[in-house]
């Protein structure tokens, strides 16, 4: 508590300018600042030297503005004091040069020339003050004061924006891992949501992890940015999710379905919309989900969307969707090969595909449909599907 109020009743720089300026001048002080001082006349470089020196300034002086330039490219200064008129040079041209290169060197323009208009082009020109000659000594040093209190306040601010960056940036990298691991806690999730399904759904097991990793390898080969991909694979893995809301009599009906049962099972498109829709994460991959069983040609459900009106993803995962459908075993059938699935999915081009996407997917090796479905279904309990997105290399093609 006595801490507190100690803090209460000292003086807040911030609110007293004052106090902000002997501060920085104590700061300051720690050690002499270095004033370089041009000009062309002898007893006035070295009067103005005397003075400043006097005052525990750190002072060099230059005889021209080409031996200032010099002095400015070998040493730091904090500030310069310099003639405008002189025989080996002009001291305007010297300020802008100082100014392009460092911009926060404060310059004070000593000159004998009494024109307002050669003051007024000086401060345009990025002098910081203007003294006419003679001068008192008090004035001068007031003027140095003041030119160092702001070259000091310069840099404060910019050691401060450095600063502020410094923790932007470290906070910005912070909260994007920190979304890298919310994302991923999601994508566990929806794992966890595919493996529900896959026990009340023993028959298609491992089907949404295969036809994910199908989907992905197609968008890649696309060109699809690595950001929609992710919204793609989401899409693809949940597609069979409102089959969870199905009746357990008709979703392991072992015979055929009759048209009420096949309304019903029709309905898991509508139902796993309706699941995902209102979480914000899977709101675009909801769509997907809605549409996944439409066909190119509009005879499909459950809106006959017709081309380009099924989202891309849609239309990638029904080509992922037959490949993954023909070459898995069903109770009334054997798997066939991956040849015989081309042959199907060309013959569908058109029709139940869209001949873009086929065009595509016929140009990608039957070795990467192979080598994802014995990765998958190898390594079935470990295996993360949403790692594609991340590692798989597109094929060449």
């Amino acid at each position: 508590m006595a801490l507190n109020l100690a803090a209460m009743g000292a003086p807040n720089p911030a609110e007293n300018p004052r106090a902000e300026g002997e501060a920085r001048t104590v700061a300051r002080l720690r050690r002499p600042a270095r004033i370089l001082v041009v000009d062309d006349e002898a007893h006035v470089r070295s009067m103005i030297g005397a003075t400043l020196e006097h005052r525990g300034y750190d002072v060099q002086l230059a005889t021209s503005a080409r031996d200032a330039l010099e002095t400015l490219e070998r040493d730091a200064f904090d500030l310069v004091l310099t003639d405008i008129v002189m025989r080996d040079g002009n001291g305007i041209a010297m300020l802008e040069c100082i100014r392009a290169q460092q911009p926060n060197l404060p310059v004070v323009v000593v000159t004998a020339i009494h024109d307002i208009s050669v003051a007024i082009d000086s401060m345009r020109r990025g002098a910081y003050d203007y003294l006419l000659k003679p001068f008192e000594r008090e004035h001068l040093a007031s003027t140095v004061e003041r030119a160092l209190d702001h070259r000091q306040a310069l840099q404060e601010s910019h050691n401060y924006q450095q600063s502020l960056e410094q923790v932007v940036r470290a906070r910005t990298e912070m909260l994007r891992q920190a979304m890298e691991d919310l994302e991923h806690s999601y994508d566990v999730t929806l794992e966890a949501l595919g493996d529900a399904l896959d026990l009340k759904d023993s028959e298609t097991e491992g089907h949404s992890k295969r036809v994910t990793a199908y989907t992905i390898a197609l968008a890649r080969a696309m060109g699809v940015a690595p950001a929609e991909i992710k919204v793609i694979a989401r899409g693809a893995f949940l597609h069979d999710i409102g089959k969870m809301a199905i009746p357990d009599e008709i979703l392991r009906k072992p015979g055929t379905l009759n048209p009420d049962e096949m309304g019903v099972m029709r309905d898991h498109c509508t139902r796993g919309y309706h699941m995902l829709r209102k979480i914000p994460f899977l709101a675009e991959a909801a769509e997907i989900v809605f549409s996944h069983q439409e066909h190119y040609d509009g005879n499909g459900y459950p809106s006959r969307l017709r081309g380009a009106e099924i989202p891309i993803g849609a239309r990638m995962f029904a080509v992922a969707d037959a490949l993954d459908a023909i070459t898995s075993d069903r109770p009334y059938r054997r798997a066939r090969n991956f040849d015989v699935a081309r042959e199907e999915i060309l013959r569908c081009s058109g029709t139940q595909f869209d001949p873009g996407v086929v065009e595509v997917f016929l140009k990608i090796p039957n070795d990467l449909w192979h080598e994802l479905r014995s990765e998958i279904t190898g390594q079935n309990k470990r295996f993360s599907t949403f790692d594609i997105a991340n590692t798989l290399v597109p094929p060449t093609i």
